[in-house]
């Protein structure tokens, strides 16, 4: 298995993506080659400086950076030779099997759907991020490449949510929930009334991968066994968004209180087990990265401010998406529900 990394992507750039793909080299031995795509000069330096000497590395040289704060598509048409268009194009070529990038999201949605198109089936790609909750993992489904959704396109991604929910985590039937302001069926918008319309119709029809339980709040993120919530890319992206904001803020308000009081030091230093199973559980690292489900092609966007665990881990999340073969489970199951829309006509 090939795998594209966008070395200069991040926050933390080149040095976490250097430093993660010399850890994911050491644990997956079924990685058989890591292109670093960004500037030779500076992957060297940093190779050179943290011993990262493994044969299945590979540089590609691309001069240009997407920065932060560039809009994706703009930045992809002004900087073709950038190290998330280049890295993008060696899944396009057929040189990896999947694109890696903890840069700019917008760049490497707009490299992904552009150089690699989407899936037969699927009209707009989707990010797939996943939240820990009571009953495992919470998938939300976009959390940020298409704002504007339509209702057609929420029914594609249940699909393709409940897909990666059977091929990479493993369970059975998915349970697909749809993000509203009330868990009562006539509650939503114009635009959530007419999805949960068509989600329901399309479990009627014995088709759907999933079982839809309907309307979900907030709390059901983490309350209830649901594997995928549906929303358009704008709330989806302000709720992943919330949570994470919630989570570091709580981190530093624990500190704070245990800090107030030494009976307090020494309770959380008895819980320090606790604290780090929590942590496993919440926290980005270990997550890795979120899958662009839709694009024919794995590519795999982590978190701006990636750690080396976190690059690790979005390397792992690459393998796992490819090895799971979800681009082609996605076509047949699409191609399932059309055949039977075209036969009802």
């Amino acid at each position: 298995m090939k795998i594209a990394l966008d070395a200069m992507g991040g926050d933390h750039a080149p040095e976490v993506t250097i430093l993660g793909t010399r850890d994911a080299l050491k644990k997956y031995s079924n990685i058989s080659k890591v292109f670093l795509v960004g500037d030779q000069t500076r992957i060297e330096e940093e190779m050179k400086k943290h011993q990262l000497t493994d044969s299945r590395v590979e540089i590609v040289h691309a001069p240009e950076v997407v920065e932060m704060d560039e809009s994706g598509i703009q930045a992809l048409r002004g900087k073709k030779k950038s190290s998330i268009a280049v890295a993008t194009g060696l899944v396009k070529s057929g040189e990896a099997d999947a694109v890696v990038s903890a840069g700019n999201t917008g760049a490497a949605v707009a490299a992904a759907t552009v150089k690699l198109r989407t899936l037969k089936g699927v009209e707009r790609a989707g990010i797939s991020s996943a939240l820990p909750n009571e009953y495992g993992i919470c998938q939300i489904l976009d959390a940020g490449a298409n704002p504007e959704a339509k209702p057609e396109h929420l029914i594609t991604y249940a699909v393709m949510g409940a897909v990666y929910a059977q091929n990479v985590l493993g369970v059975a039937k998915p349970k697909i929930g749809l993000m509203s302001n009330g868990e009562e069926d006539e509650k939503g918008t114009a635009f959530t009334k007419e999805t949960f319309s068509m989600l329901k119709e399309l479990e009627k029809s014995g088709k759907a991968p999933f079982d839809f339980v309907g309307n979900v709040e907030g709390h059901d993120l983490f309350e209830s066994p649901i594997n995928v919530v549906l929303c358009d890319g704008f709330t989806g992206n302000i709720i992943l968004k919330s949570c994470e904001a919630t989570a570091k803020a709580m981190s530093k308000w624990m500190k704070l209180e245990f800090k107030r009081n030494p009976l307090r030091l020494l309770g959380a230093a008895a819980s320090k087990g606790v604290f780090k199973a929590v942590k496993k559980k919440s926290s980005y690292e270990y997550v890795g990265g979120s899958p662009l489900l839709g694009v024919n092609g794995v590519c795999i966007i982590a978190h701006g401010g990636s750690s080396t665990l976190a690059i690790e881990n979005a390397l792992r999340v690459a393998k796992e998406t490819v090895t799971a073969k979800v681009n082609p489970h996605i076509e047949e199951a699409l191609a399932a529900i059309n055949a039977q829309s075209t036969t009802e006509e």
